[in-house]
């Protein structure tokens, strides 16, 4: 059976005994880390917004065309044939998320995290400057539907569904690209009613999450908060309270004016519950680490600000891990860490040699399905196949000619063997292949085909010829 002090967790702060909604009404963050976090904060907003405007040699700096199955990262384009760069992109993401996860805890929810980002930085400043602080908002909500409410609420409401309309455009430029987005735009919704109905259950889905969900998306959906519990250890560093300091031997107690705090055996701790108010998931942080801590930092400002107040030593609300607060005993990159380090540095350095051995064109050449061999004049075999080339950059490829550079013989395209592929397109057809038997070892051989522009060699690729049967 859980103790007094440890029956918090045996609910979420979201919600009340009795099952009900229990709404957080945060406190106005301020402080030397919450101005840190806004200047992340807005760097990373800009750099949302900004990046599906962004060209690189023709292509858009960072799209997820999941339709068309067509990804820019960084201005290079990926199609379906890059998959496996995509698996390894997402490995790097992972463990680079449980590394900093093990040394800094959830560091990324409160810095990083479009979710806190959005919702710290844009709906609930927005909420501060239409209805005020905590305490005038939980008035505002209490009392009953006046022309105050009404126009307060109203105005609110109404700029948290332009702001969530605009995300959605901006998610949509990643999904499609901006240069389609800004073309729908210009000719309307009713061109592309189908798109604009996606658009519109998509800017109800954040409003959703901004003006109702907010808090418990971090609480209750994310799993990452759970994740924390089984990848925190006592070396970990996070938002933590010092309560070997906060405590001593009295415990926590109110400020008295003019008392000898050391003397007096109470401990740092004012109970003046500011790390209660301002905490964005409505947690005690002088609890222990919970899964809704999103170590924002907010705590760490408001203790801190009292802290100065009734003169008493900065940090006990810190960046901390457990071992530093019960042995004072300084971080450590462990064996933990060192491992996680070992594996990212591995799948970085595997990506990019991928990245630097991956061809700007993709060449594919396979035999036309149920088709045998054709015997022509003068001992000469044919096969027939069907070729598609992927270009992988912005630029054009034209005058392209197909080189048989194993054997001895000739392919002949049905279009002609002068081939265009447009930047970020592709080309497909068929050809034939034509060898001398005397050429072939055996009745499968394998071939390989370079594909030439001019002079210049682009790629070269392999495909199976059939022939007939050696008897020798």
């Amino acid at each position: 059976m859980a103790t007094q002090n440890e029956r918090y967790r045996d609910s979420i702060s979201t919600v009340t005994s009795e099952g009900k909604r229990s709404w957080v009404y945060p406190k106005k963050p301020d402080g030397k880390l919450y101005r840190y976090r806004e200047y992340v904060s807005y760097v990373l907003l800009a750099f949302l917004f900004v990046s599906p405007f962004l060209k690189v040699h023709g292509n858009q700096f960072l799209m997820f065309n999941v339709l068309e199955r067509r990804f820019s990262i960084f201005g290079a384009t990926f199609w379906p044939q890059d998959f496996y760069l995509f698996v390894i992109m997402m490995l790097i993401g992972v463990v680079f998320i449980v590394l900093f996860t093990v040394a800094f805890g959830r560091i990324f929810c409160g810095w990083i995290c479009p979710q806190t980002i959005f919702m710290e930085m844009v709906f609930r400043k927005i909420e501060y400057w239409i209805e005020g602080d905590r305490g005038k908002q939980i008035r505002l909500d209490k009392q009953d539907w006046n022309a105050e409410k009404i126009r307060k609420k109203g105005l609110k409401w109404s700029l948290f569904f332009i702001i969530s309309f605009l995300i959605a455009n901006i998610f949509l430029a990643y999904l499609i690209s901006s240069d389609k987005l800004l073309l729908y735009v210009q000719e309307g919704p009713s061109a592309h009613l189908g798109t604009f109905i996606s658009l519109l259950i998509f800017t109800g889905v954040f409003y959703f999450v901004f003006a109702w969900f907010r808090e418990q998306v971090c609480v209750i959906a994310c799993p990452y908060g759970r994740l924390q519990g089984v990848l925190l250890d006592t070396k970990s560093i996070v938002v933590a309270y010092d309560h070997k300091r906060g405590e001593k031997e009295k415990g926590r107690a109110k400020f008295r004016k003019n008392e000898d705090r050391a003397a007096s055996g109470k401990g740092d701790c004012i109970d003046c519950s500011q790390c209660v108010q301002v905490c964005p998931t409505g947690i005690d942080i002088r609890n222990g680490t919970q899964l809704e801590c999103i170590n924002c930092t907010a705590c760490i400002d408001a203790c801190n600000h009292m802290m100065d107040a009734v003169d008493l030593p900065r940090g006990l609300i810190r960046y901390a891990s457990e071992e530093n607060i019960e042995k004072k005993a300084r971080f450590v990159f462990g064996p933990r860490l060192r491992a996680y380090s070992a594996v990212l540095i591995i799948l970085i350095g595997t990506l990019t040699g991928m990245l630097f051995l991956r061809n700007d064109l993709e060449a594919t050449i396979l035999r036309l399905p149920g088709q045998l061999y054709e015997h022509k004049q003068d001992n000469i075999i044919s096969n027939v196949y069907t070729y598609k080339l992927i270009n992988k950059t912005s630029l054009d490829y034209k005058h392209l000619e197909f080189r048989l550079i194993s054997h001895d013989g000739k392919i002949f395209p049905v279009k002609g063997n002068d081939i265009d592929v447009p930047g970020n397109g592709l080309a497909e057809g068929t050809l034939f292949i034509e060898i001398d038997r005397s050429a072939l070892e055996d009745e499968k051989d394998k071939v390989k085909i370079a594909i030439y522009s001019g002079d210049k060699l682009i790629e070269t690729t392999g495909t199976t010829f059939l022939g007939p049967r050696s008897y020798n």
